[in-house]
């Protein structure tokens, strides 16, 4: 699978340097001369990590930072400076940025954070697809199984169980069967993954 980067900078020089840089090592590199071109083409980009020169006419590389966030863009991202201070790196950080790198960019140091960058993602990208086939699994059990796989991720045994709901132990062993039966396993370490990843929306 690709792993894309998104380099915003003002200097064509350095769009070009980095992006040769970037793409020696693989990956797949769009650079942008300003926020404004970056901003109007982003809702149709792949998700991938941010390079955002910190100093640039306009919009700056914090302010443009502050606008993906609230769009709901919160992909990884780098912040490259030529005047580095430390009011701005922590405002990054506190924006969410993974680095502040300042120029001349050491290129090893960039290559590393981008690729915690995409590290980052692809947690992101499995942490939804476990929530997803959490969801499609809960969705297929009745009201009460999920009431009885709820008590099974607190760790209560089946008598326990069978108290709380006021049923017999095996009724309740009845329903952990279909219970599963429709999770493809009888592990109550995985059941309770699955129950705890349907709740946490990533």
């Amino acid at each position: 699978m690709k792993k894309h980067v998104y380099l915003v900078d003002d200097d064509e020089a350095i769009r070009k340097a980095l992006t040769l840089l970037l793409e020696t090592v693989g990956l797949d590199v769009r650079s942008f001369a300003s926020p404004e071109t970056f901003l109007n083409q982003a809702p149709g980009l792949t998700p991938g990590c941010l390079i955002l020169d910190i100093r640039m006419p306009a919009i700056s590389g914090l302010k443009l930072q502050e606008k993906l966030t609230e769009q709901g863009m919160t992909w990884p991202t780098v912040v490259i400076s030529g005047h580095g201070d430390i009011k701005a790196c922590r405002r990054a950080f506190r924006n969410g940025a993974i680095d502040f790198l300042s120029k001349p960019v050491d290129e090893q140091d960039l290559i590393d954070a981008i690729q915690k960058g995409h590290a980052e993602l692809e947690a992101r990208q499995q942490a939804l697809e476990e929530h997803a086939e959490a969801i499609a699994l809960i969705t297929q059990l009745s009201v009460r199984e999920q009431e009885v796989l709820g008590m099974i991720a607190k760790g209560l045994t089946t008598k326990q169980i069978a108290d709380a709901l006021g049923l017999s132990p095996r009724t309740v062993e009845s329903h952990r069967a279909a219970i599963a039966a429709k999770a493809g396993t009888s592990s109550a370490a995985e059941l309770t993954r699955f129950w705890l990843d349907a709740q946490v929306d990533p």
